[in-house]
């Protein structure tokens, strides 16, 4: 395969928020190198507001109907055949796999009957060999990941930093929000995440919350309407009263009181990819066994804490102290190490 005969690509990741934003990297980076391909995402129904936000880097959505073993979304064997159906009928030139590991989902993308297809594998399991797959990448940051794949393909990356685009809407929905609070006033809490098992647990957040009502910072609670009773359970464990936005805020509206916050804390979740794009100073805790993996890239900005090895309040609570009494823009310090 020749990069340069590529003009129609396919690129298969059907997750969620913070897996997509982690992939923006290395949509930028097939943009720089194909300014003129035609891009499709293949992903699950709510990325259409993810591509609406980058139409720079993607083209086109194409939604995924789900697949046996995959947990993200029920499928029908139906509309599989018929996804599959319209996938050989575009005729791409390539399809990347950049779901995972590739043990599920490589004979799936193949299927999608590209000229190329490229992507991840595993040892012992069934892939194209092609000379276009890789051997799955394991121990290296998740933007890492996608990026090597690129490079196998000769496409250089261009930059590491994560990327969201706020627009004037954005910032008029979380306006029309009518806050009792001024931008750089305010500490978001967001304490959901889709996986309960990656949550921590509520009294700890009410006590980094009252911490920064102390100091005379109002207190944000973001989240999902299904994130409603958590954010709850953060306010009723708090001696300060917070504003509780959980379930009220589009995803624009979301990052825009994100992005005009003095710090956030959260869960390794989503939004934490969320504020790093956005430059968000703050505490992310990761619950979830895989820091290096999912961990801040501006890590001397936004700070991640390991809770499973150091279950410490005392640090998260000097570590956000420290992102709150910085008065100045902290330098953005971007490496894969």
């Amino acid at each position: 395969m020749h990069i340069d005969d590529i003009h129609k690509i396919a690129i298969f990741r059907a997750l969620h928020l913070g897996d997509l934003l982690c992939a923006i990297p290395a949509l930028r980076a097939l943009r720089h190198r194909l300014p003129q391909a035609s891009i499709t995402l293949v992903g699950l129904p709510w990325a259409e507001q993810l591509v609406r936000r980058f139409p720079m880097y993607i083209d086109r959505l194409e939604i995924f109907p789900g697949y046996p073993g995959l947990p993200e979304q029920p499928y029908s064997v139906h509309e599989l055949a018929a996804f599959i159906g319209r996938m050989q009928t575009e005729r791409f030139d390539l399809a990347l796999q950049m779901q995972g590991n590739g043990t599920l989902v490589n004979p799936l993308v193949e299927l999608f009957g590209a000229n190329h297809t490229t992507g991840f594998f595993t040892p012992g399991v069934y892939y194209p060999k092609n000379g276009l797959f890789i051997r799955y990448p394991t121990h290296v940051h998740e933007v890492c990941r996608n990026l090597l794949l690129l490079q196998h393909l000769g496409v250089p990356h261009q930059g590491l930093d994560l990327e969201f685009p706020l627009n004037e809407q954005d910032y008029a929905e979380a306006e029309a929000l009518a806050l009792p609070t001024q931008p750089g006033q305010y500490v978001c809490i967001h304490p959901g995440s889709r996986a309960a098992w990656r949550r921590w647990p509520p009294n700890a957040f009410a006590i980094m919350a009252d911490r920064c009502a102390a100091l005379g910072y109002d207190v944000v609670i973001t989240g999902t309407a299904e994130e409603l009773p958590l954010a709850s359970a953060v306010a009723q464990a708090m001696h300060h009263t917070p504003i509780i936005v959980a379930g009220t805020t589009s995803l624009g509206a979301m990052a825009a009181l994100i992005k005009q916050s003095k710090a956030i804390v959260s869960n390794c979740t989503g939004v934490s990819h969320l504020a790093s794009a956005l430059g968000t100073p703050g505490v992310i805790i990761s619950m979830d066994g895989e820091p290096n993996r999912w961990r801040p890239l501006n890590k001397s900005t936004l700070a991640m804490i390991d809770w499973n090895m150091t279950p410490d309040l005392a640090l998260v609570e000097k570590t956000l102290m420290d992102r709150l009494s910085n008065p100045s823009p902290i330098e953005h310090h971007i490496d894969c190490a």
